[in-house]
């Protein structure tokens, strides 16, 4: 039987790989991996771990947490990979191909233990799984993330499989033993929601939910009078999952406040979603939908939860089914409480939202734009999955087999409709991605052009905060560019760093110095009276000039 279930789970894994490995070559021939701003600067953050003028790990920065960008840099070591972007997508798709498992296994396991006490059919569990599975890696918006290097497929597996070894532990406990394949379980539970936490924020909250959850399951194991020997390893093994979980927001204060003098660098420094959000709000303007307003944030991620699944009317089918699948498990399969976890994401981005300074923004609603839209996919897990309660539920209480067949056949037409109108209307992940992409693609390719026609040896100032790609396209290797990221020892180049005292003798370190509009690189020019040799302008972005130095 386990043989059995194990093989099942590697066909799913099988299938997932090729649903990533058709929509990666689809979007990739068709130049959409590196539409995300971000994605372009994830994969120049991995880059310059090695390619640097001061390489080493106080490359990652800060805000962004560093797994993502770790897991990227031995695909990132070749140069053609780095250019056109795969080395980024490629741990984001085996990423999604063990989110797919996961989710698989988490359905199937849980509702088999059910199998007796409702007297089911051993194959509406297995039916139930695969539409799970299904219908969560054929997903439009998915398919589109897992395909570039962005951290919503990593994110989603760590969190999924998290969820599946906490059900799994869950199970045992409640079962009334702990023995070595519990611990096991609450192990490697603890260790993918630490790797989560590396990942994203998201993360964090979770690791303080489970921690909770956690509790609770020691609390009434006590209460249960489980025997004295159990109750020691029980207390053991949960002491090592709290330890492990608090060990990874310890770390990362740590980092921080070594590398930048402030613990809380990552989100009170100027590259917060805070400071971001406080340069981005014009003087007079309102705040962003939802600001300081719980509802608010609430129904806009609820919407962009719903835009990833479907368009139109589809959407709220979608959240009337998972609801409904949530009362059904509260109600009739209370074992499967850890799916509950899933939900974790509604509360957190309801209030990064309303008191984060992480908006939302929907092209439906005010201010009519895109933005942060594919934070709805975190969603995903748990509305797929309570759905696939639901079918269960349907195809444990019809006692007509032909019954049940129609009801599991427009289960797969609802999602299968669904995603129908997604692809012919864009999916809304690419729609956002193109977006915002409208201007700064140009313009980089323009820099980019006018950066190869300089001498392959030359050495460049530049800040890379927002134009990194155009050096990506110009293949200009980052340990020719000196940028605000090179500090060095403190001991060799004293309290200024590298950058800082570029700065202030351009002509000393550097052939060429390429600033936008008044940075602090245009600034410099200025001062040392640095000849303009290009500027280069497209519609709707700034302007960038590259200056001689020598």
């Amino acid at each position: 039987m386990i043989a059995e279930r194990h093989r099942e789970t590697i066909l799913v894994g099988y299938l997932a790989a090729f649903f990533s490995l058709i929509a990666f070559l689809f979007f990739f021939q068709r130049e959409m991996v590196l539409l995300y701003g971000d994605a372009v600067a994830h994969i120049n953050i991995a880059r310059r771990v090695f390619d640097s003028r001061t390489p080493g790990l106080k490359q990652l920065g800060t805000v962004w947490l560093p797994l993502p960008h770790l897991l990227m840099i031995p695909f990132l070591i070749s140069d053609w990979a780095w250019q056109n972007g795969l080395g980024g997508s490629l741990p984001s798709m085996i990423a999604y191909v063990a989110a797919v498992m996961g989710l698989f296994r988490l359905v199937r396991d849980g509702l088999l233990s059910f199998v007796g006490p409702v007297g089911a059919s051993t194959s509406a569990p297995h039916i139930a799984a695969w539409f799970a599975a299904i219908t969560f890696a054929a997903n439009p918006n998915l398919l589109y993330m897992q395909a570039t290097a962005m951290t919503e497929s990593l994110y989603l597996a760590c969190f999924i499989w998290a969820v599946v070894f906490m059900a799994d532990f869950a199970r045992q406990i409640q079962g009334g033993t702990f023995d070595r394949k519990a611990e096991r379980s609450l192990h490697w539970c603890g260790l993918c929601l630490a790797a989560a936490m590396l990942t994203r924020y998201d993360g964090w909250f979770a690791g303080a939910i489970f921690s909770f959850v956690v509790l609770m399951l020691l609390a009434s194991a006590k209460f249960c009078g489980a025997a004295q020997i159990e109750l020691k390893k029980l207390r053991v093994a949960t002491i090592k999952f709290v330890i492990v979980v608090a060990s990874v927001p310890i770390f990362w204060l740590a980092y921080n406040a070594f590398i930048y003098g402030n613990a809380l660098e990552f989100a009170t420094g100027p590259y917060s979603a805070r400071a971001i959000e406080q340069r981005s709000t014009q003087a007079g303007q309102p705040p962003h939908p939802g600001h300081h307003n719980l509802r608010v944030a609430t129904i806009y991620f609820i919407t962009s939860a719903e835009a990833n699944l479907a368009n139109g009317n589809g959407q709220k089918a979608w959240l009337l089914l998972a609801i409904a699948g949530t009362a059904i498990m509260l109600f009739r399969y209370r074992g499967l409480g850890a799916w509950l976890l899933l939900w974790i994401p509604l509360p957190f981005y309801s209030l990064s939202v309303a008191y984060g300074g992480v908006p939302i923004f929907m092209p439906v609603w005010w201010p009519f734009s895109y933005y942060n839209v594919r934070y709805g996919l975190q969603l995903l897990p748990a509305i797929v999955v309570f759905t696939s309660a639901a079918l269960y539920f349907c195809m444990t209480h019809l006692a007509d087999r032909r019954a049940r067949l129609v009801v599991v056949l427009i289960a797969f037409g609802f999602a299968g409709s669904s995603y129908i109108f997604i692809w012919r209307a864009q999916p809304i992940c690419l729609r956002e991605a193109v977006a915002n992409s409208r201007t700064r693609v140009p313009f980089e390719r323009a820099l980019a052009e006018q950066l190869q026609r300089l001498p392959p040896s030359s050495t460049l100032i530049m800040s890379i905060g927002s134009s990194v790609g155009a050096l990506q396209r110009a293949g200009i290797h980052l340990n020719r560019v000196i940028h605000e990221g090179n500090h060095g020892d403190p001991n060799q180049w004293g309290t200024e760093g590298m950058w800082k005292r570029a700065l202030g003798a351009p002509e000393r370190w550097a052939d060429y110095a390429i600033g936008f509009d008044d940075d602090e690189v245009t600034r410099s020019a200025r001062t040392h009276h640095l000849p303009a040799l290009v500027v280069v302008e497209t519609p709707g972005q700034g302007r960038a000039t590259i200056y001689q130095t020598k």
